[in-house]
């Protein structure tokens, strides 16, 4: 396998996708929004741990901004797919509303 199949970034209809731990952060800091999705629970399936909860905050990326001041939208969605699905929705809308 080349080196270079480790180095293709992770993306979701389009977007970075970055994860840490068991937050994951979806779009580009070069824009003006970006959602943070955090897994809050899990469960086993197999080997793979599947998110049970997952919060949801569509946030500025203004570095001037106080963290407290950042989070436009927030909610709790039941499984990745509904909060990924959520957190696309709201990125799409707000970056096109510029």
């Amino acid at each position: 396998m080349s080196d270079n199949t480790n180095k293709i970034p992770l993306s979701y209809k389009g977007r970075p996708l970055i994860r840490k731990d068991n937050t994951i952060y979806f779009g580009s800091m070069a824009d003006k929004y970006i959602a943070v999705l955090q897994i809050l629970s899990s469960h086993k399936v197999g080997d793979l741990d599947v998110a049970d909860s997952v919060s949801v905050q569509l946030q500025l990326t203004d570095p001037d901004i106080s963290s407290k001041d950042k989070t436009i939208k927030s909610t709790t969605k039941d499984g990745l797919y509904n909060a990924m699905d959520i957190a696309a929705i709201w990125l799409d809308r707000s970056l096109s509303s510029k």
